[in-house]
């Protein structure tokens, strides 16, 4: 469901995988490149939310594979 998010609020669905930082300075520079670019940078953020979402269940996996040893 977070990459289905990522499509269309990137700064959404970082701050749902607890990136706060992240998603407040994703959000300050999305808006203006969406207005500005009229959405030509949109999949870039995509693209880097859904690399973030990727990252957080690959630790997650570990974190489980690591902590059953």
């Amino acid at each position: 469901m977070n990459y289905v998010l990522a499509l269309f609020l990137p700064p959404l669905s970082i701050l749902l995988i607890g990136r706060i930082f992240l998603s407040i300075l994703v959000f300050v520079i999305w808006v203006p490149a969406i207005i500005f670019s009229g959405g030509l940078t949109h999949p870039m953020f995509i693209a880097l939310a859904w690399i973030l979402i990727y990252q957080a269940g690959a630790e997650k996996r570990m974190d489980r594979l690591t902590r059953d040893d």
